[in-house]
């Protein structure tokens, strides 16, 4: 009888307590379950049948030749055991031809949710022609698929562009021994609105409402994301307005995507109708007794922020600041970057320094954006002052930033800063992916600045005018004019 191991690799449930462990009917003693030769060996199997898969050395033949000599006894956990651990270095086309070799070998011996685990490893790999083949074998051997199963493979199969085929394996679940309940009904729903398929999935739930007992928020919510999704205001409105007439009062997750339904909109339509739509919308939050929070006004401000709405930008921080909200590192990022954008850099800078004396310790990625905005700009001096504020927070992982600024000091002729930073760095043990002959001025190519406008000569126009005659030629044509005057004159 082959060893059950209870391992994270393994895909047995592992008991919660020890009398649930007792209670298991175990086909040999406890000693023998602890056998460490027992266990060396199956781990040695479990080794060699590994490297076999993941040798990226010759061709899928030589694969299951390499394969056939293996002379363990094979389980169906071991299989499953070594799928899990190839999954991420092995490819795709290896793996399908070992699990074919298994089930070959095995037969109906490979159970049901080794297999099911085998089609999820490659839903997570995006590998379509694998699960198709699978999942095909899966119902020709008359098999169960699992729930989570099924969830996954619509999730992929959604994302892969391949809407029509989850929603026709979901018609098609019951030749698949697996239920049209409320647990599938809610994966293929979550699946289509996730990429705003969501008049397909409002089409799945009218055909089963009757399944959607319990989970009727979980839909709306769907149904509003999926709406959101494809930037159909009127659509989510009327989500809203159904939800509250069957029952169920909208959250602030459902406000929040309603929002954001609203300002993408309006960035692309409308951009001065940005804040004050966005304020109706929070008037209407707080009727239901729900505050807006910093992601509420997080999604103003980014819209703003692309949008290079400044002045409004600074008005919506400080009506969050009034209202109550404290605005947290990303409202301070997203004010401070349309800032440094729009040439403030001195009240960019103030933005700053308030968030810090606010205490708010915020993600490398705030120093990261604005710091490489700054050079951007050409701001190199603004750069290594948020430099500077970056490293008296100690938040570490420098070295991102010193690769943008020596290269951009160096471009700009300041040879010695960038020595400066390169010793800096250097001392603090950081690795830089720029090179030190960046700080040869001979190899470096310095860029000089543009002049001034005023210094431009001004463009000579290239159209070509017509050569200035002299006065004897214009005296010439003037009388021939008057011949032929006097000519006709005689004629009448």
């Amino acid at each position: 009888m082959a060893i059950r191991s209870f391992s994270k690799t393994s895909m047995w449930r592992k008991p919660k307590n020890i009398l649930a462990l007792q209670s298991l009917s175990l086909p040999f003693s406890a000693s023998s379950f602890f056998d460490p030769h027992r266990s060396r060996l199956f781990e040695e199997k479990l080794r060699d049948l590994c490297d076999a898969v993941s040798t990226p050395v010759g061709s899928l033949d030589d694969l299951e030749l390499s394969l056939g000599r293996f002379r363990g006894r094979l389980t169906s956990s071991l299989v499953a055991q070594v799928i899990d651990r190839c999954k991420d270095g092995a490819p795709t086309r290896r793996l399908l031809r070992f699990f074919s070799w298994a089930r070959k070998n095995l037969g109906s011996r490979i159970e049901d949710k080794d297999f099911n685990y085998a089609i999820e490893v490659f839903a997570e790999k995006k590998d379509h022609t694998a699960m198709e083949i699978l999942i095909s074998d899966l119902g020709k051997e008359g098999r169960v698929m699992d729930k989570q199963t099924y969830s996954v493979v619509a999730e992929k199969l959604v994302s892969l562009g391949r809407e029509g085929e989850a929603l026709g394996l979901f018609k098609n679940l019951e030749k698949f021994k697996c239920p049209q309940d409320g647990a599938t009904v809610m994966a293929v729903v979550n699946a289509l609105c996730s990429k705003g398929h969501a008049k397909m999935a409002e089409g799945v739930v009218q055909h089963h409402k009757s399944n959607l007992e319990g989970i009727e928020p979980c839909i709306y919510r769907c149904l509003l994301y999926g709406w959101s999704e494809k930037e159909d205001v009127k659509q989510a409105r009327r989500i809203i307005k159904e939800m509250k007439s069957a029952g169920f009062m909208p959250d602030l997750f459902c406000f929040n995507t309603f929002l954001r339904c609203l300002c993408e909109r309006n960035l692309k339509r409308n951009p001065s109708g940005l804040v004050p739509e966005s304020l109706n919308v929070m008037m209407e939050m707080r009727t239901f007794m729900i505050a807006p929070n910093s992601i509420s006004y997080n999604i103003v401000l980014s819209c703003l922020g692309r949008a290079r709405r400044v002045k409004e930008s600074c008005q919506i921080l400080d009506q969050m600041k009034k209202s109550g909200c404290s605005p947290d590192w990303v409202s301070y990022y997203l004010v401070a970057r349309v800032l440094y954008l729009s040439g403030r850099f001195g009240k960019g800078n103030k933005i700053v320094d308030e968030m810090i004396e606010q205490g708010l310790v915020p993600e490398h990625k705030f120093y990261y954006d604005l710091i490489g905005i700054l050079c951007g700009v050409e701001r190199v001096n603004h750069a290594l002052e948020l430099f500077e504020r970056m490293k008296s927070s100690s938040l570490g992982k420098y070295g991102p930033v010193y690769d943008v600024l020596i290269p951009k000091l160096c471009r700009g002729g300041d040879f010695c800063k960038a020595r400066e930073l390169w010793d800096e760095a250097a001392s603090k043990g950081v690795n830089l992916r720029c090179s030190e002959d960046m700080l040869n001025p001979q190899i470096t190519e310095v860029f000089k600045p543009v002049r001034k406008l005023e210094d431009v000569e001004p463009l000579v126009c290239m159209i070509e005018e017509p050569p200035l005659q002299n006065s004897r030629v214009r005296g010439k044509k003037r009388k021939k004019k008057q011949k032929k005057k006097g000519y006709k004159k005689g004629m009448k």
